[in-house]
């Protein structure tokens, strides 16, 4: 039997950034709202301090703050001949669980994207002709970057971003980033600092004539107030911030940045251990009318809303969506549908640069967005005329961590164990740098999602199917990037030698064994077409006009940088039109 509960104004499904971020805002509207949180209540304060949050085993190898695959997974295969098997394991990709979500676990990696990125189909067949997008699905987003800008600075601002300016109104700032669309305003707080084998890096990359650059971070490197009025904390450089939650209250989280000035609004209230389980529609299929969820008492219940905000993670949007029926699930075979089309990822490659023992890392003085960065590779801010491939990716000499467990740098050559291995661990530790080639991932008509045949959870549904592999243009994009690094760090003084990792070599095959990162994205893309995207411009569902989708399950495809900042500038863009121009008169924002 069904509990029906009395009805609210918005349900939220998920309590991360997005979701969060949307219950303080249309709280604040005015607007009664419940959030849905499949897993746990926990704090910043009480449940990621030191030393116990310190624990490598059980959080970055056990993976204590991520879904469990017993009870939340899905099924991969590489293409469309193969039969998909259940992921019983985390690998690739770390989704959270709990309250604050993926949030807690990141690194910390703020970016914005280029205007470029977000109107990549016309700004690639103006530039070099349509036959470059051959074999690609990718399309424009649907919003341009000076529509996106002013929510893009909010959530910086949010976070206590650091970093350092390189487009100012307009104007080149020379120690920034240069290739970056205009900003309004600097970060709000400083850059982070550098070890020396990322000054040597900066010092390097300047001499071949690129422009690096401090990565932006949400490591605070101050005492700091963000708009809501929550407060931030200094980093101390510990180089534990992936997989794990800060105690230090340095790295910012939805916990601290949001929930703490939310928790007490009289229209805000929190409901964890609910695992939603579809959205139920109105008899005439054109709104939806609520959710079903499992509480933490195993009761079936359903919370009726006149609005429904999907805030969930990525994957678990689209997995929502295909179960409850909203919108036409993506065929490959014809092209038609929308659900689960554009599935994308990113492209991950590196260069592990091993200096002599003139040159000191220190690497467990480290933090997540400790880095210095070129952009001189990334999405289209050089020439890809007879290249081959579209998009790039951004390299960075990044210090994160030096825990014992996972970082044990060892040059080319070296045995993988026994008494050699152990000889240059300990030889190479403290001398040792990684350049991260984070690059973008395009969207091709046989990577998707969609439910599964077989396996089921153990709630009865079908699991969510992912059908991916890298595309052809992402290998050649990787390489080239990669090459680029691999000139750096080769001329970079005191190397002793340089060793590269490509996960999208040429021949090798996406697996979902070894970690690359938390970034997938699409299968309920954005756009203005109803014939392939899931929303409109504003995030609206074309098929359901009360329904809001959030997080990166709207990229059409994926860009070179970090998902967080561009998902939260489309949050903040979609809350604004719901505070501004739909609450007042609920209805299709766009005409389909």
């Amino acid at each position: 039997m069904v509990t029906q509960l009395p009805k609210t104004d918005v349900v939220i499904v998920g309590a991360g950034w997005s979701g969060l971020a949307a219950a303080y805002e249309l709280a604040n509207a005015g607007q009664r709202c419940v959030v849905l949180e499949r897993g746990k209540w926990r704090h910043t304060v009480t449940s990621f301090g030191a030393p116990e949050e310190h624990d490598e085993l059980k959080y970055a190898r056990r993976k204590e703050h991520m879904i469990d695959t017993p009870i939340k997974t899905l099924s991969f295969r590489n293409n469309s001949s193969e039969t998909a098997l259940p992921m019983r394991r985390l690998g690739s990709f770390l989704p959270g669980k709990g309250l604050g979500g993926a949030g807690i676990h990141w690194n910390g990696q703020l970016w914005r994207p280029l205007p470029s990125d977000l109107n990549m189909a016309s700004h690639y067949s103006d530039r070099y002709g349509e036959e470059i997008l051959n074999g690609l699905s990718v399309q424009d987003w649907g919003v341009s970057y000076d529509e996106l800008e002013p929510h893009l600075d909010f959530f910086e601002k949010v976070c206590g971003t650091s970093g350092f300016a390189g487009n100012l109104n307009g104007d080149t700032v020379e120690g920034g980033n240069i290739f970056e669309g205009p900003r309004s305003d600097n970060y709000p707080t400083q850059p982070m600092n550098s070890s020396p084998p990322q000054q040597m890096f900066r010092n390097t990359a300047r001499q071949m004539g690129y422009h690096p650059f401090q990565m932006p971070s949400a490591n605070v490197t101050e005492a700091y107030e963000n708009p809501y009025g929550a407060q931030l904390h200094s980093c101390t450089y510990c180089g534990f911030c992936e997989r794990f939650g800060c105690g230090y209250m340095a790295k910012a989280d939805p916990i601290i940045c949001i929930y703490d000035v939310l928790k007490n609004h009289e229209n805000f209230e929190l409901r964890t251990e609910a695992h939603v389980l579809r959205v139920e529609k109105s008899a005439d299929g054109k709104t939806a009318t609520g959710v079903t969820y499992i509480d933490a008492d195993g009761r079936e219940v359903f919370q009726p809303a006149d609005t429904i905000c999907l805030n969930a993670y990525a994957l678990w949007n689209v997995h929502l969506m295909l179960v409850s029926g909203l919108a036409t699930p993506y065929d490959p075979l014809t092209g038609t549908g929308t659900v689960g089309r554009n599935y994308s990822y990113q492209t991950i490659a590196a260069a592990s640069v091993f200096f002599d023992k003139e040159v000191w890392s220190n690497p467990f003085m480290g933090a997540g967005a400790m880095g210095v960065t070129i952009d001189d590779f990334n999405g289209d801010n050089f020439d890809h005329t007879d290249l081959g491939f579209v998009g790039g990716g951004y390299i960075s000499a990044t210090q994160t961590n030096g825990r014992p467990i996972n970082y044990n740098p060892t040059p080319p050559g070296t045995p993988a164990w026994g008494r050699e291995w152990k000889r240059a661990v300990r030889d190479n530790y403290l001398h040792h740098i990684g350049l991260t080639v984070h690059g973008s991932s395009v969207s091709v008509p046989q990577n998707y999602l969609d439910l599964d045949p077989t396996y089921v959870d153990d709630y009865g549904q079908p699991l969510l199917r992912m059908t991916f592999d890298f595309p052809e243009n992402d290998r050649r994009m990787s390489s080239y990037v990669l090459s680029k690094a691999e000139e750096i760090g080769r001329n970079m003084d005191h190397v002793v030698d340089v060793g590269t990792v490509n996960r999208a070599a040429e021949g090798a095959r996406y697996s979902v064994v070894p970690y690359q990162t938390t970034h997938n994205v699409g299968g309920a893309v954005m756009g203005t077409d109803p014939t392939t995207s899931v929303v409109n411009r504003y995030g609206q569902m074309w098929d359901h006009h009360n329904v809001f989708v959030f997080g990166a399950c709207l990229f059409p495809q994926n860009l070179g940088y970090n998902p967080t900042g561009p998902l939260m500038g489309l949050a903040y863009w979609t809350l604004e039109h719901m505070k501004s121009d739909y609450l007042g008169n609920p209805r299709p924002l766009m005409d389909a």
